[in-house]
C-alpha cells in the first residue's frame, strides 16, 4: 500500500508539472483610484483576461487604505523596512511575489493619481532592503481619464518612468492603438468606460503582449 501511494503521488506530481501546475506566475494589480468606479473596473477586466490565459491574479486597490506619503527620512536605508506601519505592509508582499505588475491609474490634472504616486514612492523600502527586488519584473499600464485627450498617455508615462527606474520590464500594447499601454475615456462614468471599445481595444493589445513576454521569460529560465 505504501509502495503504491508513493507511485501513485510520484505520477500525480510529474502530471502537475507538465500542465505547469506549479509553475502559474502571479499577476498583481495595483488600482490607483480612490473611488469603485471606471479604472477598478477597467482593471478587474484586465486581470480576468489574464485568468482565462492560465495566470493566477491578485488585486490590490488604494480605496478605503491607509497609506502615508513617503517622508524621505532614510530610516528604510538603516533598518530595511519603512518605518510607517500601514496598510502598505499589505501591499510589500504582494509586490515581491508578482511575476508581473500592472498599475492602473484615473488621470487626473492631466497625470496619475496621488494614491498611485504613493504606491510608487513608498516602494523605496523595498529597493532599500533589496534592490533587485523589483528586477526582471513585467509590467504594464492603464490610464482612464474622463475626458478623451485628459492625459492618459503621460499618466502612463509616469508609470513607465518608476518601471524603468526600478528595473521593471514596461510593455505597451504597440503601435496603432496602443502605444504606451491601455488607455480609456469614462466619460467619468462607469457606463462610459464600459462603452469605450477604442480603449478595450488597446487593454487586449497590451494584456497579449504583456503575456507574450512573460511566456518568452519563463521559457529562458527553464533553459537555464
Amino acid at each position: 500500500m505504501e509502495s503504491f501511494c508513493r507511485h501513485f503521488c510520484e505520477n500525480v506530481n510529474k502530471s502537475w508539472e507538465i500542465i505547469g501546475f506549479w509553475e502559474v506566475e502571479m499577476i498583481l494589480g495595483i488600482c490607483g483610484s480612490p473611488r469603485k468606479m471606471a479604472t477598478e473596473y477597467v482593471l478587474r477586466e484586465a486581470l480576468r483576461m489574464l485568468e482565462e490565459k492560465g495566470f493566477e491574479t491578485e488585486f490590490f486597490g488604494v480605496r478605503g487604505k491607509n497609506i502615508a506619503p513617503c517622508q524621505h527620512c532614510d530610516y528604510c536605508l538603516k533598518n530595511k523596512e519603512c518605518r510607517i506601519k500601514d496598510d502598505m505592509f499589505e501591499l510589500y508582499p504582494l509586490i515581491k511575489n508578482a511575476k508581473g505588475l500592472i498599475m492602473a491609474t484615473p488621470v487626473y490634472n492631466g497625470a496619475l493619481s496621488a494614491q498611485i504616486k504613493v504606491v510608487m514612492d513608498r516602494c523605496r523600502a523595498l529597493l532599500a532592503e533589496d534592490r533587485n527586488a523589483l528586477q526582471y519584473k513585467v509590467g504594464m499600464a492603464i490610464a482612464v481619464g474622463g475626458d478623451r485627450m485628459g492625459g492618459q498617455e503621460l499618466a502612463i508615462q509616469q508609470i513607465i518612468t518608476f518601471y524603468v527606474l526600478n528595473g521593471i520590464i514596461p510593455v505597451s500594447g504597440g503601435s496603432f492603438g496602443a502605444n504606451l499601454g491601455a488607455t480609456f475615456w469614462s466619460k467619468d462614468t462607469l457606463e462610459g468606460v464600459k462603452e469605450d471599445e477604442e480603449g478595450f481595444r488597446s487593454l487586449e493589445k497590451t494584456v497579449k503582449k504583456f503575456v507574450k513576454l512573460l511566456e518568452k521569460i519563463e521559457t529562458k529560465e527553464k533553459k537555464v
